[in-house]
């Protein structure tokens, strides 16, 4: 967990990961699990709150450090990076590559059976879990704002169980994989080359290297935590600065505008189209139903054909895809709608068409 002057979150934080039960409601076991917190840069009294937290509970397994990183180096996708990075050599000193990293964030509570339904999905096969972040209620009224996202793309999650399913991934799930709750094995965390370096956006970037490498991914309902809904965040892109962006497009009068139901169902029925030709690439490409798909997504058939057989991951296949389709034509033919029309026909595509 990094923390920057999060004095005000702080402790209630710890609380949280502190008071872990079971799944048969029990506490979880002290000697089951480790936080670590990296407290970086901070002007604040988080440190003092950390080590007095420290003192007050010395059966909790909770290890801080504080330190001062440079200018080009003091942001949260450093900060996570050097915790998970440590959490990585800890578990692996003690031989357990199947031991699982677990991020949250300081503004943060994680539900009392966090830990406990990560290692439920975990049990089940998985290698990484993204958990539902919630918000506190308030008045704000950008919150309709973010409830129409939540929704639009909890539509969209639906969507692709219905026409894209995973195994790992079954219906009912969501959409979130942030790094307020996101967990990985060690093993899964050395296969994508650990935390990218990149300043922010960092979970985002795990997120894509995990799905690159066909990572099995479940994004749990059962896996939640709650975090703050403040405009003001600790960092340069995140939650607190959508947030901003939506008061300013409120304030101009514009509306949310996003991708609409007819390109998503395109989108993702040719992607399970494109997986099945991939799986089956070594017995035979399907050249005519490869050019059918290509069309559909306005990308060249030839690049189409080649990218399937020397893509490795199928994941790999579908970043590339993503890419022309986001520099190519799609955008001219699929101009962006207002969220409002796109959750009105997702929710008709939906009822008209899908049974779960």
């Amino acid at each position: 967990m990094p923390a920057r002057n999060e004095a005000d979150y702080l402790e209630y934080a710890l609380d949280a990961l502190r008071t872990q039960r079971q799944s048969n409601g029990r506490p979880m076991p002290m000697w089951e699990y480790e936080v670590l917190v990296l407290l970086n840069n901070c002007t604040d009294q988080s440190v003092t709150i950390a080590q007095r937290y420290q003192q007050r509970y010395p059966a909790f397994s909770l290890r801080i450090a504080s330190i001062q990183l440079p200018p080009e180096k003091a942001n949260v996708g450093n900060a996570r990076r050097l915790l998970m990075d440590e959490a990585y050599k800890r578990l692996m000193s003690v031989g357990n590559p199947t031991g699982i990293i677990a991020s949250t964030d300081s503004d943060t509570q994680v539900d009392t059976y966090w830990i406990a339904q990560i290692r439920a999905e975990m049990d089940k096969g998985c290698e990484a879990v993204g958990g539902r972040i919630l918000t506190h209620p308030n008045n704000n009224p950008v919150r309709l704002n973010h409830l129409r996202d939540v929704t639009y793309r909890m539509l969209i999650a639906q969507l692709e169980a219905y026409l894209d399913p995973s195994p790992s991934d079954p219906w009912p799930r969501h959409f979130q994989h942030f790094g307020a709750s996101i967990a990985l094995t060690c093993a899964a965390y050395q296969r994508v080359g650990g935390l990218p370096n990149v300043p922010y956006l960092e979970d985002e970037a795990l997120y894509k290297a995990l799905v690159r490498m066909d990572t099995r991914i479940r994004k749990s309902p059962q896996v939640r935590v709650m975090t703050s809904s403040r405009m003001q965040g600790r960092v340069e892109v995140g939650f607190s600065e959508q947030l901003r962006y939506w008061e300013t497009m409120n304030q101009a009068r514009k509306c949310q505008v996003v991708e609409a139901a007819g390109a998503i169902v395109q989108r993702i029925q040719n992607r399970q189209r494109l997986r099945e030709i991939w799986q089956n690439r070594a017995t035979q490409v399907q050249i005519p139903e490869l050019d059918e798909i290509a069309a559909n997504l306005l990308i060249d058939s030839d690049w189409l054909c080649c990218q399937v057989v020397k893509s490795c991951y199928f994941g790999q296949l579908w970043e590339r895809v993503e890419e022309q389709l986001a520099t190519g034509k799609w955008a001219s033919v699929w101009p962006l709608v207002p969220i409002t029309t796109a959750i009105d026909e997702l929710r008709l595509f939906l009822r008209t068409n899908s049974q779960l």
